[in-house]
């Protein structure tokens, strides 16, 4: 079930704002790249936590609980700063990103700090391990829902297609894949490293109920989250369009910023766009 009473859509932009904040101030302090990659996803991440799962820091060790894997783990950061503000452990917490010893290392390692569902570093496996989970539960009898979010990039594994052909045949409606659409990926444009598109598409042919959505568009994501499942009787894909380095001007669409770490002016700067100082 979905979250009694959603907060508003202006109180999720806020969310939103406060997160992208925090990513950039754990980006600079850390000296971690992937900053751009963890921006794009920031409205999903918002939309799962405070608007369309049940995804409740009460319920991080219920059997029952719905499930996220952030399966692009490089964009960790975003994770952390979610679960820090959604309450699962304390935001001062976040201080202690990718310092040695930290339990919030630069990318997760499972159940790593509350809410951490499993290690994600390694591309291409976040949708099988979701998929594992939701058969695991169908057959100790709980109806939770799972969700893993994919970068664009990703979707180059094979894996990635193994888990897709899986989850059809055994019908697993309470599943959904979203897919982090930013067009870019470490070197280059996606579609030119590998040839995604049609991607939706592909998920369709490949048996899911596919969607696309601007992955910034809170209300609209919210509303596929509450829907799952669908009534289709599938999994369902959501294609989310995203922006890399989404929310901060001269970040936008500039794949520099997959490794650069931002200097002190360049995060007041930001902080100043997202209306937060």
């Amino acid at each position: 079930m979905p979250i009694a009473t959603p907060p508003d859509l202006d109180s999720l932009e806020s969310i939103a704002r406060k997160l992208r904040g925090s990513v950039v101030d754990l980006s600079f302090e850390a000296e971690t790249p992937h900053l751009a990659s963890s921006l794009s996803c920031i409205d999903i991440l918002t939309a799962a936590y405070w608007g369309g799962l049940n995804l409740d820091p009460e319920l991080a060790d219920s059997l029952d609980r719905d499930r996220l894997i952030l399966s692009k783990g490089h964009a960790a950061a975003a994770l952390y700063s979610a679960l820090a503000y959604r309450g699962y452990f304390p935001v001062s917490l976040l201080d202690t990103f990718a310092k040695a010893g930290s339990c919030l290392p630069e990318q997760p390692s499972p159940h790593c700090a509350p809410g951490v569902e499993a290690a994600t570093g390694s591309l291409g496996h976040g949708l099988s391990m979701i998929i594992g989970m939701a058969l695991a539960c169908r057959l100790q009898g709980y109806h939770s829902r799972f969700v893993a979010i994919l970068s664009d990039g990703e979707c180059n594994e094979g894996s990635v297609w193994e888990a897709a052909m899986f989850a059809p045949i055994h019908r697993l409606e309470n599943v959904m894949v979203v897919v982090d659409y930013n067009k870019w990926q470490a070197t280059g444009r996606s579609n030119e490293v590998m040839a995604l598109e049609p991607l939706r598409d592909k998920w369709e042919s490949f048996g899911w109920s596919a969607f696309e959505v601007d992955g910034h568009d809170l209300d609209a994501l919210t509303n596929h989250f509450q829907n799952l499942p669908n009534g289709s009787g599938r999994p369902v894909a959501l294609i989310a369009h995203t922006v890399k380095g989404k929310g901060i001007s001269f970040m936008e669409d500039d794949n520099n910023w997959h490794y650069r770490i931002p200097t002190s002016q360049e995060r007041d700067l930001a902080h100043s766009e997202l209306g937060l100082t």
